[in-house]
């Protein structure tokens, strides 16, 4: 038997490291909204999130913070996107009318989930979301503010009766709105909810001195 050493094997080259994916966070946001939207925030657990995101826990904690921070930064998308309802008009009456049509196409819009996510996001929400409802709670407040403003603007222009109630009739048109959401979400369609529209308008007062 030789007592020489067998040679030296060649050495294997270092294995490079594989780069790590990124993100696109914008679309993660996306996916991140309508999985609020569809299930809720108490529902929409951190597993299912970054399933639909494509991440794991510790990249959606990186990017988000937690999913408290996540679900506002999707109210915050939603609100500049999906929900937003202009009040423009030559008047309340067709303001509120114009944007009364624009809810009820945007409810039942099948390109994403229907109704409203400040109206259903914390509906079953437990003690634990509290915030998150005084969060959306607080959106629809401001919402009713700007239909109590709209109103009372004609009312100071004397274009409604100096007696015209604005803060009931945006109550009103404000449960309209949380009632739409609510027949959307139940799968009533857009021609329906237009007609919804069509006798709520029925309700606003006539102009002043007819």
């Amino acid at each position: 038997m030789s007592s020489e050493p067998s040679p030296a094997r060649p050495e294997a080259p270092p294995r490079a490291r594989r780069p790590r994916r990124a993100f696109d966070r914008d679309a993660a946001l996306a996916v991140a909204l309508r999985e609020f939207w569809t299930y809720g925030y108490e529902s929409t657990s951190v597993s299912s999130l970054t399933k639909a995101m494509g991440i794991n826990p510790p990249s959606l904690y990186a990017a988000f913070g937690d999913k408290r921070q996540l679900f506002s930064e999707a109210v915050e998308l939603y609100s500049r996107t999906y929900g937003s309802v202009s009040l423009e008009g030559p008047d309340a009456r067709t303001a509120l009318a114009r944007a009364l049509k624009h809810i009820a196409a945007d409810y039942t819009d099948p390109s994403h989930p229907p109704g409203c996510l400040v109206i259903t996001a914390a509906t079953n929400g437990g003690p634990g979301s509290e915030d998150v409802k005084s969060e959306l709670r607080a959106m629809r407040e401001a919402t009713k503010a700007l239909f109590a403003a709209r109103v009372q603007a004609d009312i100071d222009a004397g274009l409604l009766p100096d007696d015209t109630d604005a803060e009931g009739l945006a109550v009103f048109y404000a449960a309209v709105v949380q009632g739409m959401n609510q027949q959307a979400c139940d799968g009533v369609g857009r021609e329906a909810l237009e007609r919804v529209a069509d006798v709520a308008m029925a309700a606003f007062p006539e102009p002043a001195g007819l």
